[in-house]
């Protein structure tokens, strides 16, 4: 169903109206009458007969004419009729503002749970409940309540109002841009924030969506619909409950379920989403993403007025893995040209008071540093805009030129200006005709620098990365008819986990290399195969009853000799009929030592709010001890298999630090992929293990020495 008719309304009854002054009931009616509603407003209230001079109906049902959205304010526990009602009429959307929900608890949950159901019975789709409201300022819908929010093209979806007031009062006091919509998803118990993408996604009133995110309650389609989004607008997001403190925080205020936060950001980043850490930070990235073009080579230029703003911001955009780099000598000599002689020209460029009584140079020197075809985007940094207040009044004039030549310059040459200026809060008017051309301006360097930071994400995202994975898993697609008879003579056994050999054949199905290796059932069958293969080799126990195998003595290494290995076989035997009297043993799998080497560990999982994911890092001390791996959504890409790798703090071990052994990525990658296809193609797998895996050098592969397949069953 089109969300048109709830987030643009053209008629909104207010259910649970009211005369008095303090109640929600009629600030909300008085909002949209001081606001312009272009809509019709009908207050429902079976004890009046008019409110603020408008006709009150006793229900919703008996509005003579069409009803498009339902604010609700009337306590929880009589929403559930009140929507039965709205059914009648053909309502389309309802927002509902009350608490007590699942955010408060089991009666909550059941509560909510009955809400929609009556929605659901009756065709109407849920804003909230819990929510905040909505506004839509393009028409002058305000069902919030925030006055003199100012109307612009950004989009707002948020689980959290008071955010959303900072936001708002922001946007009011240091920037000239506004609000499209402002959407409070509250408990999200119907309509999900995918859903709000999809609309925003083609309305023609939205430059770029702006988020603040405590839980997404089904992430894979936000995931999806926000890939297909950020290649025409773009989207800042903030998620909170990072931390284990933070995840109770929102599991208490919106019942959402809080994901992994490594897991998140960079699945956030994989559909195109610009993440920020810090609410200071996100309307001036979306502000500046929105209306500024993306830096399309990562290289940017800083200008400045003294060195000490320069150097660090040099330093904040380096350790954001942003280019500074070096002006071509072309560059430099037309800036020489124009600049005193102890200024500096490589980039940073130091005008070294050169500005000091003619600002305007501040434009000539910007419109040299576009020009040069290696600088991608120009950070202007320092005191511009406060010359004439700092000096002399006539240089007002000269700034104010200045400004408008650097704001044509974005347009003719494609490429952003963001500005730092100490003077911003003052508001100048030559700062503000900056303002008028789009170019952002920040009195906090480390804002402006986040911002610059955040336009050569989008730009390097729009050029190559979004073109490689649309986050749709193909289940089936690759499955192999072995590999599902495994599964699903484990589940008919009524078995979570496969045993080892059998989880070993399912990942050999899809070119995983594992070691030769047999279920011996006597000593003399493992003998046999370990003289066939001339190596070392181990023995383990093979039962359904016995998962940890080493807890139940059910691990041999290292074993070599007729005599070994049959003292070896017995004692395993022995020890898992100690472990569990009545165990089911199937065998005892055999196989070769491998050569020890550089371990790494791949393992997936099922995440609350992403589905499938998988992990990849360094084994042995460095998983346990610094826990040192990378995180990715299902499925990966060859590309995205490599990030995985050269992301994690130990890669340098892996490309031969120091003059040491340079080892097979390319193998890893491959099992990455292999890995990836192995859980599109069986949706029964939950969770997989492959620890160790043994990496050789360049060249020479991986072997998976240890296999583990959790299932469970699965529909597609």
């Amino acid at each position: 169903m089109s969300l048109d008719r709830i987030l643009n309304p053209q008629s909104v009854a207010i259910v649970g109206a009211s005369k008095n002054p303090t109640k929600r009931g009629y600030q909300a009616i008085k909002t949209l009458l001081e606001e312009g509603y272009e809509g019709k407003i009908y207050p429902v209230n079976p004890k009046e007969k008019s409110i603020l001079n408008l006709p009150c109906y006793p229900k919703v049902s008996a509005i003579p004419e069409p009803v498009d959205l339902a604010l609700i304010v009337t306590p929880a526990k009589v929403i559930p009729s009140i929507l039965d009602d709205c059914g009648k009429k053909g309502v389309a959307g309802a927002v509902i503002i009350a608490a007590g929900f699942k955010e408060s608890g089991e009666e909550g949950k059941r509560l909510e749970a009955e809400v929609v159901e009556a929605a659901k019975r009756n065709n109407v789709r849920i804003i909230g409940p819990n929510t905040s409201g909505i506004m839509n300022l393009t028409i002058g819908l305000n069902l919030v309540g925030i006055k003199n929010a100012p109307k612009g093209e950004i989009a707002f979806l948020s689980q959290s109002g008071n955010l959303a007031l900072e936001l708002i009062v922001e946007a009011s006091i240091k920037s000239n841009k506004g609000f499209s919509y402002y959407i409070g998803l509250g408990n999200q118990a119907d309509i999900k924030f995918h859903e709000y993408l999809k609309y925003l996604k083609t309305d023609p009133k939205t430059k770029g969506i702006v988020m603040y995110v405590e839980g997404l309650k089904d992430g894979r389609k936000f995931l999806q619909e926000a890939y297909k989004t950020t290649l025409v607008k773009p989207i800042v997001l903030l998620k909170s409950g990072r931390t284990e403190t933070g995840k109770k925080s929102v599991g208490s205020h919106t019942g959402s379920l809080a994901g992994m936060s490594e897991v998140a950001f960079t699945a956030f980043r994989r559909a195109g989403i610009v993440v920020v850490e810090d609410s200071d930070k996100l309307f001036p990235s979306i502000e500046t993403l929105s209306y500024l073009p993306p830096v399309k080579n990562n290289k940017v230029a800083i200008l400045a007025d003294g060195g000490g703003h320069a150097t660090i911001a040099a330093d904040i955009l380096t350790e954001a893995g942003i280019e500074i780099p070096e002006l071509s000598e072309r560059t430099q000599q037309l800036l020489r040209e124009i600049l005193p002689k102890n200024a500096s020209v490589r980039n940073p460029v130091d005008v070294a008071g050169g500005t000091d009584e003619r600002p305007e140079l501040f434009a000539d020197c910007a419109k040299i540093i576009l020009k040069d075809p290696n600088i991608g985007g120009l950070l202007l940094v320092g005191l511009f805009g406060g010359y004439a207040i700092r000096f002399a009044e006539i240089l007002r004039f000269q700034e104010e030129d200045a400004a408008h030549q650097m704001g044509k310059m974005v347009k003719k040459y494609k490429k952003p200006i963001v500005c730092h200026s100490l003077y911003a809060f003052m508001k100048p008017h030559s700062l503000e005709l900056l303002r008028y051309y789009n170019i952002p301006v920040y009195d906090s360097l480390e804002v402006a620098c986040e911002c610059m930071k955040n336009l050569c994400f989008y730009g390097k995202y729009l050029k190559s990365y979004h073109r490689e994975v649309s986050f749709v898993l193909n289940y089936r697609k690759k499955a192999v008819l072995e590999g599902e008879e495994i599964i699903q003579n484990a589940l008919k056994e009524g078995r979570k986990w496969l045993l080892e050999p059998e989880a070993k054949r399912l990942i050999s199905l899809h070119r995983v290399p594992v070691p030769k290796e047999i279920v011996a059932k006597t000593p003399e069958e493992a003998i046999k195969f370990a003289k066939s293969i001339g190596k070392k080799v181990a023995l383990k126990i093979v039962s359904p009853d016995i998962i940890h195998k080493s807890d139940a003595g059910g691990v041999k290494l290292n074993l070599e000799g007729e005599d070994e290995i049959r003292k070896a076989f017995n004692e395993i035997i022995e020890n898992a009929k100690n472990y569990k009297k009545d165990a089911d043993i199937r065998g005892i799998l055999v196989t070769p030592m491998v050569e020890k080497d550089l371990e790494v560990i791949v393992g997936t999982k099922i995440d609350d709010q992403f589905g499938p994911i998988i992990m990849f890092g360094l084994g042995g001390i460095f998983v346990e001890l610094i826990k040192d791996v990378s995180f990715r959504v299902l499925p990966i890409s060859r590309s995205a298999a490599k990030e995985m790798i050269n992301e994690i703090k130990s890669a340098k071990l892996l490309n031969g630090f120091r003059g040491g052994k340079k080892y097979d990525k390319n193998a890893i990658i491959r099992l990455l992929l292999s890995v990836s296809e192995i859980i599109e193609a069986y949706p029964e797998i939950k969770e997989m293990d492959l620890n160790p895996v043994i990496v050789h050098e360049n060249g020479k592969g991986v072997d998976v020495v240890d296999a583990r397949i959790r299932i469970d069953y699965s529909g597609e």
